[in-house]
């Protein structure tokens, strides 16, 4: 399926008209936190696979903001939201600036869709700063929900998620290319339900309550296996090879 207008309205952005404070809002308000917490205030950023862009919107009083995307409907979309944001119409994996120009860079939902993730990483090590953060976010395929669901569980159902991968192999990959991982946690059991024949808004309500607490507060605490993602804060590796000395 192409990343197109037809994607857009049958997965994650359905009901993207945005009812104020709908999941997908809270969503995008939460990584802005986390995004904010990355880096200072009049920094570079970079959202890399940045859809029809509100999350980078969001930053634009707090970063200089830069986006790319592969989809050049969503980079139209974007341009309502985000208009103070150079959008750029790239791939992942090879992105369009210098070396080491970024302060943040976030890929919010990005690898999972990528044949070959590893180079996407590989990009965002390159155009961060030495030190610079970076905020990712994939499917999670330690959750409890997904032994629950099995078939059904959430990550299995968008046929564009062609690279799901357990916890250790994308932090593994973070490690090979270059970052430290500062943080890993989840973002709550969100897609109720759960329990056969239990009704759905009290499993929401129930499941739900941790997730939305720690996306109104921004308070991190949810371990993995209690999320449907997985999210990683890490580092760029700013330590330098020793040079010799005569």
């Amino acid at each position: 399926m192409p990343f197109d207008e037809t994607y857009f309205s049958s997965h994650a952005y359905r009901n993207v008209s945005f009812a104020r404070f709908s999941q997908y809002w809270w969503s995008n308000r939460f990584y802005a936190i986390l995004a904010r917490r990355a880096g200072r205030r009049g920094g570079r950023l970079l959202e890399v696979g940045s859809g029809l862009g509100h999350l980078v919107g969001r930053l634009e009083g707090h970063f200089e903001t830069f986006a790319v995307d592969v989809n050049p409907w969503a980079l139209v979309q974007s341009k309502t939201v985000a208009r103070r944001t150079p959008l750029s119409l790239a791939s992942a994996e090879e992105l369009p600036f210098t070396d080491g120009v970024f302060d943040v860079v976030v890929l919010k939902h990005v690898v999972e869709h990528l044949p070959r993730p590893e180079r996407a990483l590989a990009e965002a090590a390159r155009v961060l700063a030495p030190g610079g953060g970076l905020i990712l976010s994939a499917p999670n395929l330690s959750s409890v929900a997904r032994r629950w669901k099995k078939e059904k569980w959430i990550g299995y159902q968008d046929p564009t998620h062609i690279s799901l991968k357990e916890p250790a192999e994308w932090l593994a990959l973070l490690g090979a290319a270059g970052f430290e991982v500062r943080r890993v946690f989840s973002d709550g059991l969100w897609d109720a339900p759960y329990i056969p024949l239990a009704p759905k808004a009290l499993q929401k309500l129930i499941f739900g309550a941790p997730g939305g607490f720690q996306a109104v507060t921004g308070i991190v605490f949810l371990p993995l296996r209690w999320g449907e993602t997985m999210i990683v804060i890490a580092r760029k590796s700013n330590h330098l090879q020793e040079q010799p000395t005569d």
